[in-house]
Formats: structure tokens, sequence, C-alpha cells
């Protein structure tokens, strides 16, 4: 499958830093696996989990505004009952793009991320999307 075209082409190839909010340090979760590749695809990479120390050799930050550089993307694992919050705390920490992994979809948090600026992906696996530009 090929994603010459996808819209989100440029935005995965533009993108260098990644926070990666709701990783888990349990190499069966998705969040774990996703980060994992995304970290040997080369991009810099934030780990966001308030009850992690460091992960994937990272140190965990226990939220958006606490990491030491604003991220281009904010990639979400997260309920999505925590986007309005997660939305907000991205904004705030002057996020680019805010990308919400299969399953996380609230179309209100979308819209304000929106509002605000940031490019959005909803109900997308950024590791699929990014294993197609290949």
């Amino acid at each position: 499958m090929s994603f010459q075209n996808d819209p989100f082409e440029p935005l995965l190839r533009q993108t260098r830093t990644i926070a990666v909010v709701g990783i888990s340090d349990n190499p069966s979760r998705d969040s774990y696996r996703v980060a994992r590749y995304l970290q040997t695809a080369g991009y810099t990479l934030y780990a966001v989990n308030p009850t992690l120390d460091s992960v994937l050799g990272l140190k965990a930050y226990p939220d958006l505004q606490s990491l030491p550089e604003a991220v281009d993307l904010v990639d979400v694992f997260r309920r999505p009952d925590a986007l309005p919050e997660i939305v907000e705390d991205a904004i705030a920490a002057g996020a680019k793009a805010l990308w919400l992994q299969f399953g996380v979809i609230h179309e209100p948090s979308a819209q304000k991320a929106r509002d605000a600026g940031l490019k959005v992906v909803m109900d997308r696996c950024i590791k699929i999307d990014h294993a197609g530009l290949r």
C-alpha cells in the first residue's frame, strides 16, 4: 500500500519531535510498540505518563506542559474522555499537531484543537501510516 498521496504524508515527513501521551512501559501494549517504532524511525520522542519515571530509555513527564520544548506532534493513547484535558494541555504547550490513535475519537476536542491551529488526525495509527511512506 502506498501513501504517496496521503493527506498526512507532509505532516509525518515534517515532524521531528513527538510526545507520546499515555505511553506504557509494558512491551505488549500498542503505545509501547508504536513509540519504539517511532524512536527507531528517527523521531525525537518524549514520554508522557504521570505514573512512570522512564520508558524506552526516556525520562517520562507528567504532562505536555512539563516537556523541555514544544513538540511538533502529540500522539495520544488515552481514552476519548481524557481528550478535553489533553487538548487544553497540547494547546498551552505549543504543540503543532495532534494524532489520535485508533479508537480515540472525540470530535469536540478535535475541533477545539483545529480552532487553535493544530493539525488533527483522528482514529488512525501513526505507525501504520508512517510505515506506508517508505
